[in-house]
């Protein structure tokens, strides 16, 4: 795979193991939708399944692709501060972005797995269909990780290409 030249530039596209995860998700999201929408429509109730579990899936579609948006340097951000900024500076900032991510998802991966603990130690169940909460929660910490290295990738790379 062939690195950007400048920062700012996305890697070239590849498939990532985000993108096949965020199309299983995309695809059982689908799947427990129009099913819900097929029993709602023929017998008039719902499957109270489906709103819980549909959250989780959303959630966790959203971090399978902020791991490819950060890997492919295609998240949101302020273009104007990086865009026709010297190469120095670009970079520089480019780090500080990665290194606040970093930061941030790891927070994010001690605080979810505080909550997955005391989901776990407390036994708190799920209100629609009653399973073990934490078997939502603990994907929370773990997304946060595979977040927070995928930045660290994007400053390794950012700097491997400077040395």
């Amino acid at each position: 795979m062939s690195e950007p030249e400048q920062p700012g530039q996305a890697p070239t596209r590849r498939l990532l193991l985000e993108d096949w995860v965020g199309a299983v998700l995309m695809a059982l999201l689908a799947l427990i939708t129009f099913a819900n929408v097929v029993v709602r429509y023929l017998s008039d109730q719902s499957f109270a399944w489906t709103e819980e579990l549909s959250v989780v899936l959303m959630v966790m579609l959203a971090m399978a692709s902020a791991g490819a948006a950060i890997y492919r340097n295609t998240h949101v951000r302020i273009e104007a501060l990086v865009e026709g900024a010297p190469p120095a500076r670009a970079r520089a900032l480019e780090s500080l972005a990665a290194i606040a991510t970093v930061i941030a998802f790891l927070l994010l991966a001690g605080l979810g797995g505080r909550l997955a603990w005391d989901d776990y130690r407390y036994e708190v169940t799920t209100p629609g269909i009653g399973l073990p909460q934490w078997w939502y929660t603990v994907w929370l910490p773990v997304l946060s990780v595979t977040l927070a290295a995928r930045a660290m990738q994007r400053l390794i790379r950012l700097w491997s290409r400077s040395a």
